[in-house]
């Protein structure tokens, strides 16, 4: 019904327009009581078969949200009913920021896509740090943490950390973005220098906590295999807790969308269909190099449960979506756990 009825009304609205609309009406749901029950008895599946334990942390099933999407933890509770077994929110800074220009946020329908150039916008690590103080779910969160647009890469560490203080009561785990394509220079940050102080400065900062929280480490898949082999040294060198591979890309290879309308839209990260490939081909890499029980979190293109399945055939411990949620509406998580709940029975 989402496909055939509601997705075709959604897309006629501007997306950015339509997201922050969608969310509105859903906030607003939330607070009726019984909704978000309601919304929990038919999207989400709870069965011990599904379950994932990784660095510590008991997973109810290996389906989550991407960042990007509840940016400003607006929605933790309600995306939790939705069958995730996890949420990651941001990516947030230390000050709020409005992002890049608008438009931003552009569809390719007949890709399956999306391309954004968003900007880290978000309303600042402090409120989302109010928000999750508020919440009701138990749903493991994830904070995806980055520095603000004018903070230079010298003075990174002190975004980073400012961010991980203000979130560490209220997430289960981190996640270091340094893939962005959105935020100019951010990406040098995942040279080996630089990369290995910023990843040893936040895993100090965990270690010194009461509890310790796992750090993971986002990265791009536009990675030459040189950069890709470096990362995985660091990760090794630093004992980072996991890896999510991939962010999106600033490829434009095979678009089934006009080159016109691609050059119009110009630059920004695209995700969705078109990077299922890539992606997949960095998590079977990685999970090569880097050995059995190293943690890995898949994303990139999953439209299908079939693609998700893909992803952890091909060594991912978990999946994260974020396009094809919104291209297949909110029973996307269940369908994916179905499809994984009869795999494991076969």
């Amino acid at each position: 019904m989402y496909k055939i009825l509601v997705r075709p009304l959604l897309f006629l609205i501007d997306p950015e327009r339509i997201h922050h609309m969608v969310f509105s009406v859903l906030q607003m749901k939330g607070r009726i009581p019984g909704f978000n029950r309601l919304l929990r008895a038919i999207f989400t599946i709870e069965d011990p078969t599904l379950e994932r334990v990784l660095f510590g942390l008991r997973f109810k099933n290996p389906v989550g949200l991407a960042a990007g999407l509840d940016k400003d933890a607006r929605l933790t509770d309600t995306m939790a009913c939705l069958g995730f077994g996890f949420v990651e929110i941001g990516t947030l800074t230390p000050k709020p920021q409005a992002g890049n220009d608008a438009p931003r946020l552009f569809r390719l329908p007949q890709d399956q896509a999306l391309i954004n150039r968003m900007g880290f916008n978000n309303e600042g690590v402090a409120a989302a740090a109010q928000r999750l103080r508020a919440r009701k779910s138990e749903v493991l969160i994830g904070g995806n943490i980055g520095k603000n647009k004018v903070t230079s890469n010298e003075e990174a560490l002190n975004d980073y950390g400012y961010c991980f203080e203000a979130l560490y009561p209220y997430v289960d785990y981190f996640v270091i973005n340094v893939s962005s394509p959105n935020t100019p220079g951010l990406r040098e940050l995942q040279e080996k220098e630089p990369l290995r102080k910023l990843l040893q400065y936040v895993i100090g900062l965990s270690r010194s906590k009461p509890k310790y929280k796992p750090v993971l480490l986002k990265i791009a898949p536009d990675l030459t295999q040189s950069q890709l082999d470096d990362i995985i040294a660091i990760l090794q060198e630093t004992n980072t807790d996991g890896v999510i591979a991939t962010n999106t890309t600033i490829s434009r290879e095979g678009l089934r969308t006009a080159s016109t309308e691609v050059a119009a839209i110009g630059n920004g990260g695209l995700s969705g269909k078109p990077l299922a490939k890539r992606s997949t081909e960095v998590i079977a890499y990685l999970r090569n190099q880097l050995g059995k029980s190293f943690p890995i979190i898949g994303v990139g293109g999953i439209m299908s449960p079939e693609d998700a399945a893909e992803k952890l055939h091909a060594g991912a411990d978990l999946v994260q979506v974020y396009t094809g949620f919104i291209y297949e509406g909110p029973s996307f998580a269940k369908s994916i756990n179905k499809h994984l709940r009869k795999k494991a029975l076969h």
